[in-house]
């Protein structure tokens, strides 16, 4: 399943690197891309969203954001 998460706090590479390690920490297998620019992740996963979203959470990166009912994506209010 495909996440997507607004990261409003991920500034730099290593803020990236650190979501990164969050998320493979729940799902080794997990593929994670970061764009700095719009702030978005996108994973690949077969964790849950919430679980993702905690650890994200926990390293000091909140998700913003409400999940969808389907697809596996996060709308974000603009």
């Amino acid at each position: 399943m495909t996440i997507q998460f607004k990261v409003p706090k991920m500034a730099c590479s290593a803020c990236g690197d650190t979501i990164t390690k969050a998320v493979k920490g729940v799902d080794p297998s997990a593929t994670v891309r970061t764009d700095l620019k719009t702030k978005f992740v996108e994973i690949e996963t077969q964790a849950s969203q919430s679980a993702i979203a905690q650890a994200i959470t926990a390293a000091g990166y909140p998700v913003a954001g409400n999940p969808s009912k389907g697809g596996g994506k996060w709308k974000i209010p603009v």
